[in-house]
């Protein structure tokens, strides 16, 4: 409906139009002829046919500019509905000005033509169009070659960039080729180069206002030129389509007998079990333990499990709780901190590592994985602890006590695990403090003079601890002479 309303616009606009401008368009070249006529006695008829025309092109031009903006004007009213984004085949017409001053803004000198048109859209965004245009013309560069009342021919095939041709109003770039017959006796090829405006009629038919600007291969005959076209063009077969063939009848096909023997839905000719009632993943077949494998693939039925093992669970080899696939001594029971493997036992005592003392040397459980010291070597360390002394009151050691202290070191130096614990003691006397500090300065005087003979001081160990752990009653002179002591422990760990 609003497409007939707009043409119906178009149509009263163009009446209106053509009442209010009609002696301007029918008169007024028709007394500049006559004028002529009158006062050039030289011309003859196809003279002033030529200056008719002429002067009928360019008073119409400038109304048909006009007419171009009110269509474009009225059209905008109603909304568009276009076909296509590309143009299709066209032809259609053009009247047209050529100004051989090239006098840019300003017009010059016109001469008034017209054209015959084939535009063809070759992409949403590219259009070609072939021209014929035919020019009355007197235009010459040579003297004496003008030719009144002459008419001359030309042939162009342009390119026209724009954005998709489904708007209404579309700018338009041109470029192109094309050549002119007989300028100056010659025929000169030329370049048209410009742009323009389209009217887009819901692409039954387009209004085109063009301007380029044209520049000559050969200004010696031709000069640069300006170049004014309003035409229309109409669309070849618009709207019209091919019926579609029509659909073959469907053939009408008797369902088939699906048969079904154990009711799950899955016909028996897919169904890996059709006895048995299963699943659609599992091709009809069921599963108990639902591990995703087939009852009658799977080796425990009734355990969930893994493929890789036929449906059973991983394997406990050696039943520590720690499957095969994470246990590292899948055959010995173990734990898991030790991925699977049993505490460990470096030194192979039977006392695993955890609770040996000693890790790296053999040794007995009962000493707690270490080495028992031998009962000969305790009886020379403890007679050489009742041997050492030390001057009253003082750290001291006095020279007596060398050989005992020479014979620890020794015994020291021969084993090189084995290590030593200076322990210092005094009586009750004096203050706790004083003897504290007076029995730590003895036992570390006798891990000093170990390291003298050469024992290394990771392996002994001096510590003081005053008047504590009394062996003996601190009330009489032999108690007390009994608590004042260093002993000496042999160990491994």
């Amino acid at each position: 409906m609003q497409l007939w309303l707009s043409y119906l616009n178009n149509a009263i606009i163009f009446i209106v139009y053509l009442v209010t401008a009609w002696k301007q368009i029918c008169f007024i070249p028709v007394i500049k002829t006559i004028i002529i006529y009158k006062f050039c006695l030289p011309c003859n008829q196809l003279t002033l046919i030529f200056i008719f025309v002429k002067n009928y092109f360019m008073t119409t031009f400038k109304h048909g500019i006009l007419l171009l903006l009110l269509a474009i004007a009225s059209h905008g009213l109603y909304a568009q509905n276009f076909v296509s984004n590309q143009k299709g085949s066209a032809i259609g017409f053009s009247g047209n000005l050529v100004d051989f001053s090239a006098s840019v803004p300003k017009i010059g000198h016109v001469d008034p033509g017209y054209s015959v048109m084939y535009w063809k859209g070759l992409s949403s965004n590219f259009d070609l169009s072939l021209r014929y245009n035919g020019l009355f013309s007197d235009y010459s560069k040579l003297p004496g070659a003008a030719l009144q009342g002459a008419y001359k021919s030309e042939g162009e095939a342009s390119l026209h960039l724009h954005p998709n041709d489904n708007h209404f109003l579309l700018p338009f770039l041109t470029a192109g080729i094309g050549v002119g017959g007989m300028y100056s006796r010659k025929v000169v090829p030329y370049a048209p180069l410009g742009g323009g405006l389209q009217l887009n009629l819901l692409d039954e038919g387009y209004i085109l206002l063009q301007v380029n600007y044209r520049a000559s291969f050969n200004t010696t005959y031709l000069d640069n030129n300006m170049f004014y076209s309003l035409g229309v063009l109409q669309t070849i077969n618009y709207g019209k389509t091919k019926a579609a063939p029509l659909p073959a009848p469907p053939v009408v096909v008797a369902p088939p007998v699906v048969k079904d023997r154990d009711g799950d839905g899955i016909p028996d000719s897919l169904d890996a079990c059709p006895d048995v009632a299963g699943t659609a993943a599992l091709h009809g077949c069921p599963d108990r333990d639902g591990d995703g494998i087939a009852d009658k693939d799977d080796a425990c039925p009734d355990v969930p499990g893994l493929a890789r093992y036929k449906g059973c669970p991983i394997p406990d080899t050696d039943h520590d709780g720690i499957n095969d696939e994470e246990d590292k001594c899948p055959t010995v029971p173990g734990v898991a901190r030790y991925g699977g493997c049993p505490i460990p036992d470096r030194d192979g005592d039977g006392v695993n590592d955890e609770e040996d003392k000693c890790p790296d040397l053999p040794g007995t459980a009962a000493n707690h994985g270490c080495p028992e010291v031998k009962a000969e070597v305790k009886k020379r360390i403890d007679i050489a602890a009742h041997n050492i002394y030390f001057a009253t009151g003082s750290a001291k050691l006095l020279a007596k006590s060398n050989k005992s202290l020479d014979a620890v070191a020794g015994i020291l130096k021969a084993d090189n695990n084995l290590k030593i614990d200076v322990n210092g003691y005094t009586d009750n006397t004096g203050k706790p403090e004083k003897n504290l500090a007076l029995s730590d300065a003895r036992a570390k005087a006798v891990a000093a003079y170990l390291a003298k003979k050469g024992v290394a001081a990771d392996k002994v160990k001096g510590t003081g601890f005053g008047q504590d752990n009394p062996i003996a009653d601190n009330k009489t002179a032999a108690g007390r002479s009994k608590n004042r002591r260093v002993e000496l422990k042999l160990h491994y760990d």
